[in-house]
C-alpha cells in the first residue's frame, strides 16, 4: 500500500492528522526536500527514510526512478509513504507517481496537504480572497518543464484577471514574470508579494509592485511563492505571524529528546524556531523498591527522577503514609499525575530552599528518601543529615552522551542565535562534545540557562550566561528569552 501524503506548506503543524496518522504506520517514508525535518520524527524506528531530493535544478533521483521506488517498496508487502511538500497534486508530480503505480496494480491513496499557495500568503497576512478586492486566485507555476518546446502559461490570458495570481517556484524567473504580465497590460502599480519558507520562522516577505519588486528581493531564497493582486495591501493590517516575540529566532534545545518536545513546542508557538540537540541521554539504573512504607518523606528532584520511579513501582500504596516534597513545579507536576499529593514544593526550585522549608518539620531520626541520578549535588543529603534525618540516596539513573560529534554541533551552530540549558548534565555534555578549544564559537550567541546552578555550571565551563529567569521553570524560560 502507498499513501502520495501531502505534508503541507513548511509548518510542521499544518500536516493534516491523517497524513500524520500514515506517517507513523509506514515501514517507508520517501521523501522530498520541501518537507519539514521534524515530521520524520513521527516515524517507526525501524522505518526505512530515504530522501529524494527535488531541489530547484538538484535531484537525488529523477522522477521516473522515484515511481519505480515507490513499485519496488510497496511490492515488498510494505507500507509506503510518499511524502510530498505542499499538496501532492498542486505541481508536486502526484499524478505521474498515482499513474504509476495504478499501472503496476500497487492500491494506493492520495492524502491531500495544504499548499503553500494559500498558506504561504495566510502567514503573511495576506488573504487570498477578499470581498470587494478579489473574488478569485489562479495558482501558476513559475518554473514550467524546460524541455517543452511552447510555453503553456497564458500571461496575456492572466494579466486581464482580477484575482489573486500566485506563482509557485517561480523565484528565478520573476523578471520575466513581471515584465509579461506588464506587457500584455497588467498595471506597474499592480501590487506584489514574494514570500519564502512561508509559515516557519525563516519566512521572509519582500512587497512592492510589478515595475519595482525586482529591486527589493535580495534577501529572499528557494523555496519561494510570487503574489499578484491587490489583496496585498491588507497586509499592513493582517500581518501576525511575523510579530510574534520569536520570529526569525533559530534556538538551540539541548535538552533530553523525550523531554526536548515541551520547550520546543512553547518555542515554536511564540514564533521561534527549535533547534533540537540532545546532549544528554536517560539510562535507567538497576534498583530495587523495597520498603517504602517505611519512609517518613520522599524527596524527588526531577522529573527523570519522577519518571523512572513511577515505571519501577508496581503499586503506588506501598509508599504508605510517607510525605512527599518535589523541587520544581515540572516535577511536583509529574508525581500529581500519579494521583498523590505533594507537600512542599519550594518557591525557590534549588535543594538549598527546600531544606529552609523542611528544618521546622523534619524530626531527629525521620527516615527520607531521595530517588535521583547517580550523580548529583550533595547539599540536600549532607544537610538532612545535619539535622538528623535517616537519608538514603536511592539512585535510578544516570546521564549519558549521546553519540554526537563536535563537527555535528559546530554545523547546527551556525546559524543558532540562542543556546539553552536545561540542567547542569546539558552543560557539562555540550561543551564536552563541542570541545574547550571550539568555545569561541559561542561568542555571537546568547546563552539561556534555567537556573542558578546550571548557570554555575556553564560559567565554570568558561560561557557568558546571558539569559535566567527568576522563577527556574521551562514556562519561565521561553517567557525570558
Amino acid at each position: 500500500m502507498v499513501y502520495l501524503v501531502g505534508a503541507g506548506p513548511g509548518d510542521e503543524d499544518l500536516i493534516t492528522l491523517k497524513g500524520l496518522e500514515c506517517t507513523k504506520k509506514a515501514d517507508v517514508i520517501v521523501y522530498d526536500n520541501l518537507v519539514n525535518d521534524q515530521l520524520l520524527s513521527y516515524a517507526k524506528q525501524d522505518a526505512e527514510i530515504i530522501y529524494v531530493g527535488k531541489k530547484i535544478n538538484q535531484h537525488t533521483l529523477p522522477q521516473d526512478k522515484i515511481n519505480e521506488l515507490l513499485v519496488e517498496k510497496a511490492k515488498q508487502d510494505k507500507v509506503v509513504v510518499r511524502l510530498k511538500g505542499g499538496d501532492p497534486f498542486v505541481f508536486g508530480r502526484g499524478g505521474e507517481e498515482a499513474i504509476a503505480l495504478k499501472e503496476n496494480n500497487i492500491p494506493f491513496e492520495i492524502v491531500p496537504g495544504i499548499s503553500s499557495s494559500i498558506a504561504a500568503l495566510a502567514y503573511a497576512g495576506i488573504p487570498i480572497t477578499h470581498r470587494a478586492i478579489s473574488t478569485s486566485f489562479h495558482v501558476i507555476t513559475g518554473h514550467e518543464d524546460p524541455t517543452k518546446e511552447e510555453e503553456s502559461v497564458n500571461y496575456e490570458l492572466l494579466s486581464k484577471l482580477s484575482g489573486t495570481l500566485v506563482f509557485l517556484m517561480g523565484l528565478n524567473n520573476l523578471p520575466k514574470i513581471t515584465s509579461l504580465l506588464q506587457k500584455y497590460g497588467k498595471a506597474p502599480s499592480t501590487p506584489v508579494a514574494v514570500i519564502s519558507k512561508g509559515t516557519t520562522p525563516q519566512q521572509k516577505v519582500a512587497t512592492g509592485t510589478l515595475e519595482n519588486i525586482g529591486n527589493k528581493v535580495d534577501s529572499i531564497t528557494h523555496p519561494a511563492i510570487i503574489a499578484v493582486g491587490e489583496v496585498i495591501n491588507l497586509r499592513e493590517y493582517i500581518n501576525w505571524f511575523e510579530k510574534k516575540p520569536l520570529f526569525g529566532r533559530k534556538i538551540l534545545v539541548t535538552r533530553a529528546r523525550h523531554q526536548a518536545s515541551a520547550l520546543s513546542q512553547k518555542i515554536k508557538e511564540l514564533g521561534g524556531m527549535a533547534v533540537e540537540f540532545p546532549t544528554i541521554e536517560i539510562q535507567p539504573l538497576e534498583f530495587e523498591l523495597q520498603g517504602l512504607n517505611n519512609y517518613d518523606w520522599i524527596i524527588f528532584t526531577s522529573v527523570n527522577g519522577v519518571e523512572v520511579f513511577f515505571e519501577k513501582l508496581d503499586d503506588v500504596r506501598s509508599i504508605g503514609n510517607a510525605k512527599i516534597c518535589a523541587i520544581g513545579e515540572a516535577t511536583k507536576q509529574a508525581v500529581e499525575k500519579y494521583h498523590l499529593k505533594v507537600e512542599i514544593t519550594p518557591s525557590e526550585y534549588i535543594a538549598e530552599a527546600l531544606i529552609e522549608e523542611l528544618k521546622p518539620l523534619i524530626k531527629k531520626c525521620d527516615k527520607v528518601l531521595i530517588p535521583r541520578a547517580d550523580v548529583a549535588r550533595e547539599v540536600l543529603p549532607q544537610q538532612l543529615q545535619e539535622l538528623g534525618a535517616e537519608v538514603t540516596v536511592l539512585p535510578l539513573y544516570k546521564t549519558t552522551l549521546p553519540n554526537k560529534s563536535a563537527d555535528e554541533l559546530k554545523e547546527i551552530l551556525q546559524d543558532i542565535d540562542t543556546i539553552t540549558f536545561a540542567s547542569s548534565s546539558t552543560v557539562k555534555n555540550f561543551v564536552e562534545i563541542l570541545g574547550k578549544e571550539n568555545l569561541n564559537l559561542l561568542n555571537n550567541k546568547k546563552i539561556a540557562c534555567i537556573g542558578p546552578i546550571t548557570a554555575e555550571t556553564a560559567k565554570g565551563l568558561g560561557l557568558t550566561v546571558h539569559i535566567m529567569p527568576e522563577e527556574y521553570t521551562i514556562e519561565r524560560l521561553t517567557d525570558v528569552l
